[in-house]
């Protein structure tokens, strides 16, 4: 940045919320064209508008002349701030936007401040519209382009018979609420509504018929308390993008989701904000719930009547102990389902550029589980160790000593190429290239940590060509027997600063 030069702008972390400006004085500094689109927006809600500017453009003397808008006379003054709740800078006068702001500040007033978004203490969002319904977007100033972009394609992909729909349910909310008390049993409700003929019916202009159908939804409305039911969705290794339609669904209708400590924040951020949520996550050594106590919890709430989301990172099948789970509702007579997910190896994987299966390198691919740490575990060394195949360990952080001397133990080559593909398909993953001999060692001197899945065998090494997410593969791997580099390397080492918060031994 140049001396004296201005640093860029950071939108805030803004919070949003829609005010009731009814009966409240909202004041707009400013009488020209800017100044009009707020006023215009502005008077809808009910505000008392205040404008204050010496000159004002027609429209806005229209305004003034039928007692629309209340006009103050002048250049700006704080005391036109006295009993204001809000304020909106629109000005040409960059000094002027800056003194309304300047004052509004001084009074715990919010202010907006048009094209001056550091200034402004909220921001105006681009709107979509319909009926009771309101869409708000906004950038936090940043990009409002970006923002007017969205709404535009919003309004297009928006029916407007939803603003109709919103309203008739707005006029009989006091009988639905009335009728079915429960909230569950409201929410199904409105599901069924959402999906009924009665959204068809105002899109064809029949308001009447619609009236009439919801009418008789609302009498016919199922209010006994229900046993609620239970889904296991499989979230994926941790991209939200990865969730399928139907896990995305149930978040949406959850009442309590009880989640593994593995679920990443994005794939939560998609759940119905008023959802109980429950971490009953596990990792190595550190418990959090027992799975009986997890079992306890399914059935207490089932038992409620609540739906209820049992939230698996990966997929509940594989090394998720699902089958247990639903083997107990089964048992106790609760409803499940069962939603997979892109289990983390298929997905680390395929983040990491490792094709698990190639026609020159592997005909076959085994997913393992190396979180057993006893001496004589009865795992397939022998089978794990031939060529020509695959090998994705899950939980295989700590056990990669045991991993490697198990292999080299039955045959496998010390040459065997690795990889360690650490928070795989997140914005921080990291991809850790060793060879067989080297793996432990090098798991250390790049600090590598939960959760991590350990690949095994000649497509490893593809990872040192093909990666395409993130930073490129660390680390030191060989290939049929040749040293990758990379490019403008003069050796194979791929060198990044290694971690120092946490050891390797605390990782699972």
């Amino acid at each position: 940045m140049a001396a004296g030069e201005a640093p860029d702008f950071q939108p805030p972390p803004l919070f949003p919320a829609f005010l009731d400006l009814r009966g409240r004085i909202v004041l707009v500094v400013g009488g020209g064209a800017v100044a009009l689109r707020k006023i215009t927006a502005l008077l809808p809600t009910g505000a008392r508008v205040r404008v204050g500017a010496p000159e004002l453009i027609p429209e806005i003397e229209a305004m003034s002349a039928t007692g629309a808008i209340e006009h103050l006379d002048g250049r700006f003054q704080p005391a036109w701030l006295d009993d204001a709740w809000l304020a909106v800078a629109a000005t040409d006068d960059a000094e002027v936007n800056r003194a309304v702001a300047v004052a509004a500040e001084a009074r715990r007033l919010w202010v907006n401040v048009v094209d001056d978004a550091p200034l402004c203490s909220f921001q105006v969002p681009a709107r979509v519209e319909r009926g009771p319904l309101q869409i708000a977007i906004s950038s936090g100033g940043g990009a409002p382009m970006l923002a007017r972009h969205l709404r535009e394609r919003l309004e297009t992909e928006i029916d407007e018979s939803i603003g109709t729909l919103g309203t008739l349910l707005v006029r009989h909310r006091r009988r639905i609420r009335s009728r079915i008390a429960d909230t569950g049993a409201r929410r199904r409700f409105f599901d069924g509504v959402m999906t009924s003929e009665i959204p068809s019916l105002l899109r064809r202009g029949d308001h009447d018929g619609a009236e009439r159908a919801l009418l008789a939804r609302i009498e016919q409305a199922d209010t006994a308390k229900r046993t609620g039911r239970v889904a296991l969705v499989g979230a994926g290794p941790g991209d939200a993008g990865l969730l399928t339609l139907r896990g995305l669904r149930l978040l949406n209708e959850a009442d309590v989701i009880l989640h593994d400590r593995l679920v990443s924040a994005e794939v939560l951020d998609l759940a119905r904000r008023d959802a109980e949520r429950i971490e009953v996550g596990k990792e190595a050594g550190h418990h959090h719930v027992p799975q009986d106590k997890i079992h306890a919890l399914m059935l207490e709430h089932a038992l409620a009547g609540k739906r209820v989301v049992r939230l698996k990172g990966g997929d509940a099948f594989v090394f998720g102990r699902g089958g247990e789970e639903i083997e107990y509702l089964r048992d106790h007579g609760i409803d499940y389902e069962v939603v997979p997910g892109i289990t983390a190896a298929l997905a680390c994987a395929a983040y990491a550029g490792i094709p698990l299966t190639h026609r020159d390198h592997a005909q076959s691919v085994r997913f393992v589980t190396a979180h057993s740490k006893a001496e004589n575990d009865e795992l397939d060394w022998a089978g794990f160790a031939r060529e020509g195949q695959t090998l994705a360990f899950y939980m295989g952080v700590a056990g990669l000593e045991r991993v490697r001397a198990r292999l080299l133990a039955h045959g496998r080559a010390a040459s065997t190429p690795c990889a360690l593909v650490e928070n795989g398909s997140r914005p921080d993953q990291r991809v850790v290239l060793a060879t067989l001999d080297t793996l432990p060692e090098t798991a250390r001197t790049h600090d590598v940590r939960s959760p991590a899945l350990l690949f095994v065998g000649e497509v490893a090494g593809l990872a040192a060509r093909l990666h395409w997410f993130g930073a490129a593969p660390i680390g030191r791997n060989h290939v049929h027997g040749h040293a990758q580099h990379d490019a403008g390397s003069d050796d194979a080492m791929i060198v990044a600063p290694a971690r120092t918060d946490t050891p390797l031994a605390a990782a699972a």
